[in-house]
C-alpha cells in the first residue's frame, strides 16, 4: 500500500509518498481502506517537531480517517467486511491508503452522510464539542468569542454555539468574512489590521465576552483572558503562533516563552475567570466512551440538518506536501482532506 511519511522536522517536502506493507488486524483491530483522512493543525505542529509527545520520524501521520472495513481479528464482532466506518488513528497512520486501528475506535458511518464529510467530522467537531460544551458549559445567549473561525474547529464551534443562540465573534482575514457571516458569525473581525482586543471591546461596549476559544496561544492567550467578563471561560486548545513559516525556525520559541501564566490569588478569583485546557486525544485515551457518546450526538445534529461539516478543499494521497503548504498559506475554509 502507499503512504505518507516524514522522514524528518522541516517544511512540508519532508513528507514522502512510500511503498509499506499492507497492515494485518492484530488482536482487537480492523483494517480500514481508507476513502478520506483529515488533515489537522497538530498534524503540521507534529511535522515541525513542535507537538508534545509526538512521534518521532519517520512516521505516518494522520489522526482520523473514514472509509471501509476490509478485515477484522477474530476477537472482533460488531463489524463486517464492507462496513463504512470513521474513527481516530491518534497519534498518526491516517495518510495511507489503508490503516490498522483498534475496532473501538471506530464508529458506523450514517447512510445519509458521506465519507468525506465523516473524516471532516471527529477531530473538529470533537474539539468545538468539548470546549464548548464539556469545559465552557455554553449557556444559551451567551457571547463566544472563535479565534481561527474559519478553520475546521472555528467553523465547527460557529455551528455549535448557533444552536445556543450564543451571540458569535470570529477573528479570520478579511476575505473569509461574507462566508462566515452565512455559517452564523455575527461579528467577524479582521485581526491582520486590527487588534481584535480593543474591537471586542468596541462591540461590547466594553463588557467583553463570556467565553474564548483560542488554538493560537503566546500573546493571545493574555489578550483572550482580558476580554473575560465575570463568569468567563478561557478555552486553550493549541498554539498556532509556534508556526512562523513552513520549516523550524527559533522565532516558534518566542510563542512558548510569551505564554502567559494565570495566578488564582491575582486574579482570577477577584474575577470570577477560569481558564481551560483541551486536548482531545487525551481525553479520549482517559475516557473513550465520553466521546464516543459525543460523536452519536453529533451524528445525531447532522442528521437533524443542525450541524454540516465544510470541506475546504482535498488533495490526492501522493499531494500532503502541496495540502500542508495550503493550510500554512491559511488559504484553507473548513476542512482540508486527503483522498487516497
Amino acid at each position: 500500500m502507499k503512504a505518507i511519511q516524514v522522514r524528518k522536522h522541516g517544511e512540508p517536502e519532508v513528507m514522502t509518498l512510500v511503498e509499506q506493507p499492507d497492515p494485518a488486524p492484530g488482536p482487537g483491530q480492523a483494517v480500514v481502506r481508507v476513502t478520506a483522512a483529515g488533515i489537522n493543525f497538530a498534524d503540521i505542529l507534529m511535522r515541525l517537531g513542535f507537538y508534545p509527545g509526538g512521534p518521532k520520524p519517520p512516521y505516518v501521520p494522520g489522526f482520523e480517517v473514514a472509509g471501509t472495513v476490509e478485515s477484522a481479528a477474530t476477537d472482533v464482532t460488531g463489524l463486517q467486511s464492507g462496513d463504512r466506518v470513521v474513527g481516530f488513528t491518534f497519534p498518526g497512520g491516517g495518510y495511507a491508503e489503508k490503516v490498522a486501528m483498534a475496532a473501538e475506535r471506530l464508529l458506523p458511518v450514517p447512510p445519509q452522510m458521506t465519507l468525506e464529510e465523516a473524516a471532516a467530522l471527529p477531530v473538529n467537531y470533537l474539539t468545538a464539542y468539548q470546549a464548548l460544551h464539556y469545559m465552557a458549559h455554553l449557556r444559551t445567549g451567551e457571547r463566544v468569542l472563535i479565534h481561527a473561525a474559519a478553520g475546521g474547529v472555528g467553523l465547527a464551534a460557529i455551528q455549535l454555539a448557533r444552536l445556543s443562540n450564543a451571540e458569535i465573534f470570529g477573528t479570520a482575514s478579511a476575505s473569509k468574512h461574507d462566508f462566515l457571516r452565512q455559517q452564523g458569525l455575527h461579528h467577524p473581525i479582521d485581526y491582520h489590521t486590527g487588534d481584535f482586543e480593543e474591537e471586542v471591546r468596541r462591540l461590547t461596549g466594553g463588557e467583553g465576552v463570556d467565553i474564548v476559544l483560542d488554538a493560537v496561544g503566546g500573546h493571545s492567550y493574555r489578550k483572550s483572558y482580558r476580554l473575560l467578563r465575570h463568569g468567563g471561560r478561557l478555552v486553550c486548545y493549541g498554539m498556532s503562533a509556534a508556526v512562523t513559516g513552513k520549516g523550524r525556525s527559533l522565532k516558534a520559541l518566542l510563542a512558548w516563552w510569551n505564554t502567559p501564566s494565570f495566578n488564582p490569588l491575582a486574579d482570577m478569583i477577584r474575577k470570577n475567570r477560569a481558564v481551560m485546557g483541551v486536548h482531545l486525544g487525551e481525553l479520549g485515551r482517559a475516557n473513550q466512551e465520553l466521546v464516543r457518546s459525543w460523536m452519536e450526538e453529533l451524528f445525531r445534529l447532522y442528521a437533524a440538518g443542525q450541524i454540516k461539516p465544510h470541506i475546504g478543499k482535498t488533495f490526492p494521497l501522493g499531494e500532503a506536501a502541496r495540502a500542508h503548504h495550503y493550510i500554512h498559506d491559511r488559504r484553507n475554509l473548513g476542512k482540508v482532506l486527503l483522498l487516497p
